[in-house]
Order: structure tokens, then C-alpha cells, then sequence
């Protein structure tokens, strides 16, 4: 008897395994550093330096995206969602290089910024931007929306153009949130844990480098 494997855990085995080797890669950039620094030879700093660089700069972009309140684009492959109801606090039109409000919403070099404030069932109500060219929802008339969100990742959020109805008549009936709303969602950076088990990979082979060395 075989047993066939959804694209959804195939993509899910896919992740894992890139999260996997991205620590792998962030501890053997940090272990040539520091190898390389205190006892050499020279050319292990030399590959980790720009190696440790790029993996800290990646990191901290996503880092510094999720702390902004600007939505990460997109929903991952293969990754749970769930629809949520939000309320329209503003729309406005912004430059999309860097972010600067525009006059024209039509321009080639803009986009619309849709201020949220997501009210999922499982999380405290917080506020999110999220940038579309397009003006999804008809959301410069309204003051509710419907959003897909990853429970996991609560910060990646989208504007989907056609939600189901049961989600939009919830939608329209949100009252504005009594609690407190957080200006992002909570959670982990993403690449947090590879970042550390990254950490964890250049210890052990520090150590292992002065056991055996």
C-alpha cells in the first residue's frame, strides 16, 4: 500500500529544510569568524566576514519590517491562514520605494497603504499597514475589511480581493476594539530561530575545533 504526500506537507518539509541549512550556514559564517580571528588562518575570516554579514542583515531586515508594522508581502506556500475581520482606520496613496505619501494613486511608482487593525479570534486586536497597488475591497469607501493572515506568522497579512461572504458580513458588523491594540502583531521575528540555532552551531563547533584542534 503507498501512501501519496500533499503539496502542502511537501512544502511544509520544504521550509523546515531551508530554516534547517540557514542555521547551518549562519553558524559555519560565525565559527569561521571567529576561528579565523583568534587562532587562523586568515582566509576563514576572510569567507565569514561578508557570509556573517549578509545572514545578519537578512535578519535584521525582517527584524526591522515586523517592528515597522508594515506587513511582510505575500502568505508563505503551504503555510496556514485564516480570514479576519478589520477595521479601515485610513488609505492612503504612497510612494512605493520609500514609503512617502504621493498625490496621485494612479502613478506607476505608487501604492495604495491600507491602514488595519486586525481583530483575529486568537490574538490581541493590532495594527498592521499593508500596501497593494490596487484599491482592494473598494477599502477608500469603507471602514471595514476582510484580511487573510498567517496564524503563525500573524504579521504576513493580505487584502484578499473577493472574501467569502459569511466573513464579510462579520466584517461589517466588527464594532472598533475596546482593547488595547499593539501596533504589530506579536510573535518572533522571522529567521529568529535560525539566528539562534545558528548561535548554538558556531559554539559547538568552536568547541569541537578546541577539543580536536
Amino acid at each position: 500500500m503507498t501512501t501519496s504526500t500533499s503539496p502542502v506537507s511537501s512544502l511544509r518539509r520544504f521550509f523546515r529544510l531551508f530554516s534547517l541549512l540557514s542555521a547551518l550556514g549562519t553558524g559555519l559564517a560565525l565559527a569561521a569568524v571567529v576561528q579565523g580571528a583568534m587562532d587562523g588562518p586568515r582566509w576563514l575570516l576572510m569567507l565569514g566576514l561578508p557570509a556573517t554579514a549578509l545572514a545578519l542583515t537578512a535578519f535584521g531586515k525582517a527584524a526591522e519590517d515586523m517592528k515597522s508594522g508594515i506587513a511582510v508581502p505575500g502568505l508563505r506556500s503551504g503555510g496556514p491562514r485564516a480570514f479576519a475581520p478589520a477595521v479601515v482606520n485610513g488609505v492612503k496613496a504612497v510612494n512605493k520605494e520609500n514609503g512617502r505619501p504621493v498625490a496621485d494613486g494612479q502613478a506607476v511608482n505608487s501604492v495604495f497603504a491600507f491602514d488595519l487593525t486586525v481583530v483575529t479570534d486568537d490574538l490581541p486586536p493590532y495594527r498592521v499597514e499593508v500596501r497593494h497597488p490596487l484599491d482592494l475591497q473598494g477599502l477608500l469607501h469603507r471602514s471595514r475589511a476582510v484580511v487573510e493572515y498567517d496564524p503563525e506568522q500573524p504579521w504576513r497579512v493580505v487584502i484578499p480581493n473577493n472574501p467569502p461572504r459569511e466573513w464579510l458580513a462579520r466584517a461589517n458588523s466588527l464594532a472598533p476594539p475596546t482593547a488595547e491594540v499593539k501596533r504589530r502583531a506579536g510573535g518572533l521575528p522571522p529567521g529568529f530561530r535560525a539566528l539562534v540555532s545558528g548561535v548554538v552551531v558556531a559554539a559547538v563547533l568552536l568547541v569541537l575545533a578546541r577539543v580536536f584542534g
